[in-house]
């Protein structure tokens, strides 16, 4: 038990803790937590913990430019650390409140000496303020452009459905389809329409990760699928379509719409660069026993040597050349983000004029928690 009196001498410290649900599930804000704990035998604690989705204006409030965060509004100045190292920035700072008078930890003489020369406490102070600007400015800079490559992709989601709405009309105009199967394409567009809408509600205040909703899933369903909305691009072009889909291939742990949205996109390329009488080829392999891979391949014109690791990056298209489609855009840079949230790989196989293959893998449903 603290002596009395022990309480008076010790420095408030007042923290808000800015955490969803499935920030505080995790390892990182436990450890916190954790840490907050066994310091209260040091100083005095004030800690409050808010859902930043039952109080979104705590994010203007405070400039929080990324979750979790944890705010030390007391005292001043007010202090931000965000991100998944917060234990580890909260112990490096402990030590210079300590200096600086701010907690008094362990003893009521830890008050700083100022030698002959050196700075002043007017000075260090000024010095952390210093510090905290520039943690914040440099979180606001990565945060922003974390927005930016979120909302390019996002955007550029909203053509696949967009382009399977229009192939579908004029396809039903040219009566080419059944009705029923058009208003089914349309329905299922209009609804990816709505979940990007959401998605883009999201960028603000969520990580790209949170978006995700990974569960058990069987990948076969979802290759037949992306082949039968694309039909347009390949009927009646004498196109050779192979797919090799075992049947004893067993299920991933996936988000289902973002897999979708990587074997169209990769699909829609290898359709979209592959002439008239070529051949494309979606193969869906288990090799080992923790991820399946799919290839889609192509007869096209290949991708140069020095691009293949080029075309995965965010704001790169290759050259358009005479007699080809323009270059891969940013549809190539969300897949290889969503197959890495995936814990997964993407990579390129390709000698130019001899076509192109790209691999993906995505592990393999083991009983995860969804």
């Amino acid at each position: 038990m603290p002596a009395a009196g022990e309480n008076e001498q010790r420095q408030a410290l007042s923290l808000l803790l800015v955490a969803g649900p499935q920030h505080l599930a995790g390892p990182d804000v436990r450890g916190l937590l954790q840490f907050l704990e066994e310091q209260k035998s040091s100083f005095n604690i004030s800690f409050l913990i808010a859902d930043p989705q039952k109080q979104p204006e705590l994010l203007e409030l405070h400039r929080l430019v990324a979750t979790p965060a944890l705010i030390k509004l007391d005292p001043p100045p007010k202090q931000i650390f965000a991100g998944n190292a917060i234990q580890k920035q909260l112990q490096n700072w402990l030590p210079r409140w300590r200096q600086l008078g701010m907690v008094s930890g362990l003893s009521t003489n830890m008050a700083p000496v100022e030698a002959s020369g050196g700075p002043s406490q007017r000075e260090m102070q000024l010095e952390d303020q210093l510090l905290v600007l520039r943690q914040e400015n440099e979180t606001l800079t990565s945060r922003l452009g974390v927005q930016e490559r979120l909302l390019r992709m996002v955007a550029h989601e909203l053509r696949t459905p967009l382009t399977a709405a229009n192939l579908a009309l004029q396809s039903f105009r040219r009566e080419q389809i059944a009705r029923e199967r058009f208003f089914d394409v349309i329905d299922r567009r209009l609804e990816d329409i709505a979940q990007l809408s959401h998605d883009l509600l999201e960028v603000g205040s969520t990580r790209w990760e949170a978006l995700f909703n990974p569960q058990r899933l069987g990948l076969a369903p979802i290759a037949a699928e992306s082949i039968l909305e694309l039909e347009k691009l390949w009927v009646n072009r004498r196109l050779e379509l192979l797919t090799d889909v075992p049947s004893d291939l067993p299920d991933v742990y996936a988000d289902q719409r973002r897999m979708r949205q990587v074997m169209l996109n990769l699909l829609e390329n290898a359709l979209k660069f592959t002439p008239d009488g070529g051949q494309v080829s979606l193969k869906l392999l288990h090799r080992t026993s923790q991820w399946v891979q799919v290839s889609v391949s192509d007869t096209g014109p290949g991708i140069p040597t020095e691009e293949q690791q080029r075309i995965f990056q965010d704001r790169v298209r290759l050259p358009q050349t005479a007699g080809q489609a323009q270059g891969f855009g940013v549809g190539l840079s969300v897949c290889r983000r969503i197959v890495e949230v995936h814990g997964g790989r993407i990579w390129v196989v390709s000698d130019p004029g001899e076509g192109a293959a790209f691999h993906f893998t995505v592990p393999i449903w083991r009983g995860q928690a969804s």
